[in-house]
């Protein structure tokens, strides 16, 4: 063999196939139709490993949620939202006078760039808003830059939202940690939290998340059950009808409410 005949294999040997290197997905878009009949369109990134490329039912019943109670959850409020994806029922509680919306996902930059260029958009927001940030936050870990973006940083947030967060059951603990951190200690903050079963074997193992907040002294009760047309994955397993269902409850703090009583 030849010397450039074997310069020739090797070279062939160390090329990648055609196809290992897979295209990039390009972002989508959907559009989120408010009460009022108003449109929001949201960008959703292509693809990623923390699914932040699904608008999932969770975050649209919650915004719906929002719209239906907004004098008591939106109106002057200061608003955090964990693990936002595309950040819908942030989005939303601005439209509906919030005070300020912090919106956070986990500190990936695909994901919090998406989220600033769903925020700057926003065609039911003024161009030059200020009430909504976007910025990575991982679970768990000190608060103190997500409290720095509130009017006066010794506070905390009136109002948490948290939308099909507890699959993650391993990162249960970091969350009910962030919510003791972040959740103004009144007897009217409130957090959020919406979720559909999308694997309803594992049931027991998502409602034990509110198992942990009763435990940290947060009062849990559940205001919303909400089944939807379809389910959000047709070729998952189990029960078809608790797939297409989200369920909200409503975290406060359990010895605010008690003097109240």
């Amino acid at each position: 063999m030849s010397s450039d005949e074997d310069e020739s294999l090797n070279n062939a040997m160390f090329q990648e196939p055609n196809d290992y290197f897979q295209p990039e997905k390009p972002y989508t878009h959907t559009d989120y139709t408010l009460l009022s009949g108003q449109k929001l369109r949201l960008r959703l990134v292509g693809h990623n490993p923390l699914w932040g490329h699904y608008l999932w039912n969770g975050s649209q019943i919650l915004s719906t949620y929002l719209q239906q109670h907004a004098s008591n959850l939106a109106h002057g409020k200061t608003i955090l939202e964990l693990g936002a994806g595309a950040g819908l029922p942030s989005l939303v509680a601005a439209t509906l006078g919030a005070q300020k919306v912090v919106v956070t996902d986990y500190p990936d930059t695909e994901l919090v760039d998406n989220l600033a260029h769903n925020i700057a958009t926003c065609s039911l927001l003024p161009r030059s808003t200020t009430t909504v940030t976007a910025m990575g936050y991982l679970w768990g870990s000190s608060t103190k830059s997500v409290l720095a973006h509130l009017p006066l940083p010794q506070h905390r947030f009136d109002i948490l939202l948290l939308a099909d967060l507890l699959f993650n059951h391993s990162c249960h603990d970091a969350l009910v940690s962030t919510i003791l951190s972040t959740l103004a200690r009144t007897s009217d903050a409130r957090a959020l939290v919406f979720f559909t079963p999308y694997r309803p074997w594992l049931l027991e193992k998502d409602m034990a998340f509110f198992d942990l907040c009763r435990d940290k002294g947060l009062e849990v009760d559940k205001v919303v059950e909400e089944v939807m047309e379809k389910v959000m994955f047709e070729k998952d397993k189990g029960d078809e009808l608790l797939r297409r269902t989200v369920f909200g409850y409503e975290l406060r703090w359990k010895d605010l409410i008690e003097t109240q009583r």
